[in-house]
């Protein structure tokens, strides 16, 4: 990779990104609202339960959360 971009610099500009920036990507906020909610809530007694635990939270509150951040994009 370095010797390809040694040799195309003058076409390719390179911008460094953070590894981890939840803030610049805001699907992050739908994940971590999803894993407070669902995937923390150890009692599920099966996996199908964990997934219809799951399917309904994108039902509901997933589309309402969603719907809610293009509203209020800096909500916490």
């Amino acid at each position: 990779m370095k010797q390809y971009l040694d040799r195309w610099r003058d076409r390719i500009e390179i911008h460094f990104l953070p590894k981890y920036a939840p803030e610049t990507n805001p699907v992050e906020r739908v994940w971590w609202h999803f894993h407070e909610t669902i995937t923390r809530n150890r009692r599920c007694q099966s996996l199908q339960e964990l997934l219809d635990q799951s399917y309904d939270w994108f039902e509901h509150a997933g589309r309402h959360y969603y719907e809610m951040r293009k509203i209020f994009p800096l909500a916490a």
